[in-house]
């Protein structure tokens, strides 16, 4: 096995205990010479995370609040590790130089980004590997989008000079030299950057689960780990709601083909999900990889007859969208009828002015918003090769006494995408799993 880039995430990282058995993890393969480190997370529960803190931290001072005591728990969290660790390394004056940023306003995404670089030092130390900052290596362009390009020219140069290091994750820096973060959870977005310029043969993913589940445990008790996923399988499921790889750390890795291996820290023998650009093999008996699903969605209803013999009736209502910087998710039509499902959150304050608008645009027979939609997406890159899938869930969904309201398929037949009521959807999360899986 060739070069690995490993990402450890807060759990991971979150106490000396936890540093222990990441150190373990990666000297148990000379291979593991690139780390990517969250800042630390719950301990237990009831715990905070840095990230959150530091967050708060930058609250306060924008209220023009005292921040000392706030900030001492967060160099005393630090200093406990290092001490645990039996680590000689003085912290003070990177702690003295934060501080006083905060206090000057640096910016909410440098605060967020202090809990990486801080752990990020301390692993470092502990391992005896070098520290390169994300800032000098990992790039934004000025309208704050990832420059992949500039990003993995540097990053592959630099990491030529250091043959084993630790970057922080979640974060680099502007045109102007200021700190930007990645959405929350943006470390597996470093590991997949740092694995695409190591040219890594894997980029491992340890957390505190052992994989990938096939669905969501608050919903489908014990849910089944997922052996094989594609990169286009989890995209699916990840933006429906699936959390344990941030949907877009897919993105630097697939342009280079290398897999990601999703590992649990805790239980480090366990041999966790793959995540492949393609593959063959599936379980024939549950045909489907997994179940996503989110609730929080509307669908506005429109009606008219023989719109599908007009010019241009679509275009006109996704223009009234894009006007107000709207996506939709799912647009099923029939002939006379059209149905544009939208985050609810996104139309809340404009519902009334949107069906006014695309009333003077198409003039419909009928329009109208229906709240409290749930969408679920039962995915398979087998089910375009299996008969009778669309029969089995439906089945599932009508035993379960349940009333589907959208039905929606991409051409290529990877998923599937239901819509139901709100209120049903844990037991229509459950009816689907188990009849797949049983």
């Amino acid at each position: 096995m060739g070069l690995k880039v490993v990402k450890f995430g807060g759990s991971s990282l979150a106490s000396a205990e936890q540093f222990r058995k990441v150190a373990d993890i990666i000297k148990s393969d000379e291979n593991r010479r690139y780390v990517v480190a969250s800042a630390p997370g719950k301990r237990f529960k009831g715990d905070f995370k840095i990230t959150d803190m530091f967050y708060l931290i930058y609250d306060r001072v924008a209220a023009g609040d005292n921040i000392d005591t706030l900030f001492e728990e967060i160099t005393g969290r630090y200093q406990e590790i290092a001490d645990g660790l039996g680590i000689e390394i003085s912290m003070e004056a990177e702690f003295s130089r934060i501080k006083n940023a905060l206090y000057g306003m640096a910016g909410r995404d440098y605060a967020a980004s202090r809990g990486e670089y801080l752990n990020s030092m301390l692993l470092a130390k502990y391992m005896g590997y070098d520290f390169i900052d994300a800032a000098e290596v990992i790039f934004f362009k000025q309208d704050g989008t990832f420059d992949a390009e500039r990003t993995n020219t540097v990053l592959a140069e630099r990491l030529k000079r250091h043959p084993y290091a630790v970057v922080p994750g979640f974060y680099g820096s502007m045109p102007n030299g200021t700190i930007k973060t990645f959405s929350r959870g943006g470390s597996d977005i470093t590991g997949s950057i740092l694995a695409r310029a190591a040219n890594a043969e894997l980029y491992e993913n340890w957390t505190d689960v052992s994989g990938f589940l096939m669905a969501d445990p608050r919903v489908v008790d014990d849910p089944k780990v997922i052996e094989t996923i594609t990169y286009r399988e989890l995209r699916e499921l990840s933006y429906m709601g699936a959390t344990v790889l941030h949907e877009d750390a897919i993105f630097p890795v697939q342009i280079a083909g290398i897999p990601i291996n999703i590992k649990n820290t805790n239980i480090p023998e366990d041999p966790g999900t793959m995540i492949v650009s393609t593959s063959d093999k599936y379980d024939t008996k549950t045909i489907i990889t997994g179940i996503a699903g989110k609730k929080g969605f509307s669908a506005i209803h429109i009606e008219k007859d023989m719109m599908n013999g007009e010019v241009g009736f679509t275009r006109k209502i996704l223009s009234e969208l894009e006007e107000r910087n709207i996506s939709f998710e799912h647009l099923p039509s029939g002939i006379d009828t059209m149905t544009i499902m939208l985050k609810t959150e996104d139309i809340a304050k404009i519902r009334e002015d949107l069906i006014v608008d695309i009333r003077h645009s198409v003039h419909p027979d009928s329009i109208y918003i229906q709240d409290g939609i749930a969408l679920i997406a039962v995915v398979g890159r087998a089910m375009v090769k299996a008969k009778g899938t669309a029969a089995k869930l439906f089945s599932a969904i009508a035993k379960a006494d349940i009333n589907v309201k959208m039905i929606d398929q991409g051409s290529d037949e990877l998923n599937i995408i239901l819509g139901i009521e709100e209120a049903d959807f844990e037991k229509a999360m459950s009816a689907i799993y188990h009849e797949f899986v049983g």
